[in-house]
């Protein structure tokens, strides 16, 4: 059976780190980071993730508000508000919690954020910075830094290991699975290829997709996928099906959920940083 790696328990550690990293701030900056989220709509999922980050927020003592706008919004209202809360000099890092309404050009809002509080790190210079080798990241998008942290500090070796991540999307994925997408590319046997992966991150969207006979036995499987059901949430994988061919696997809900919030206020101190002049952005 599986070893679960408990993304709570973990994310727990990493706040209690983190809120020793807001006391510093606050002793040598004069005051807390703060995080502003703006909220569209009120689809019941995203209320919750944003009452959660709200309340990690407090856990670790930063600063943070909420601004709530009408599903009906404009883009251009909306692009006001993100640049409101930019220019705010109480708030060092930014979201907006998605998904946006359909009506919304949701990569023109991204491209809206000032690249320095986008704690998400979805603006496009954020994200090439990912790309471009000898440049360090000023902020790792959230569910990527996430399962990194939940691999490397569950003791996980990455090092020299096979990686197969499922999905494509520009969050997750990486610009030349893009390319090649766009280029007309597409895996015909997807099990021949998951089956290679050491470790396997799951991110589709899709519910329970991954069974046994698609993970190489003694793999290390992150399911990242996030799907409401009638009576429950499920990831993208068979949890209990997998559970009895890989060596560790996260659990839907309380896997990797816990570990991106954490690294929303991970970013957010380290925007800080740079915002009260206590540390440089690499070049």
């Amino acid at each position: 059976m599986a070893r679960v790696l408990d993304g709570r328990a973990v994310a727990t550690t990493w706040q209690e780190e983190l809120a020793r990293d807001v006391r510093d701030v606050y002793a040598k900056g004069g005051r807390p980071p703060g995080l502003g989220v703006i909220l569209v709509g009120s689809r019941p999922d995203s209320l919750l993730y944003v009452t959660r980050k709200r309340e990690a927020c407090e856990r670790v003592g930063m600063f943070a508000e909420v601004r709530q706008l009408s599903g009906s919004v404009t883009q251009r209202q909306l692009e006001t508000a993100v640049a409101a809360l930019c220019a705010d000099p109480r708030i060092d890092g930014v979201l907006v919690q998605l998904p946006l309404p359909r009506h919304i050009d949701e990569e023109a809002i991204i491209e809206n954020f000032d690249p320095q509080k986008d704690v998400d790190g979805f603006h496009p210079l954020n994200m090439g910075r990912i790309l471009m080798r000898g440049r360090a990241a000023r902020f790792i998008p959230c569910t990527a830094l996430g399962v990194i942290e939940l691999l490397q500090r569950s003791s996980v070796a990455v090092r020299g290991k096979s990686v197969v991540v499922m999905g494509d999307s520009n969050i997750v994925g990486m610009p030349l699975a893009m390319l090649f997408r766009d280029a007309g590319a597409a895996t015909q046997d997807l099990p021949s290829i998951t089956r290679t992966g050491d470790i396997l991150v799951v991110a589709v969207g899709y519910p329970q997709l991954v069974k046994r006979e698609w993970v190489k036995p003694g793999a290390v499987v992150i399911d990242v996928g996030v799907n409401v059901q009638p009576w429950h949430v499920v990831g993208d994988v068979d949890f209990w099906d997998v559970a009895e061919v890989a060596s560790a696997l996260t659990p839907v809900p309380g896997g990797v959920g816990p570990m991106t919030i954490a690294a929303v206020l991970h970013n957010t101190v380290q925007a800080a940083r740079y915002n009260l002049g206590l540390a440089s952005y690499a070049p």
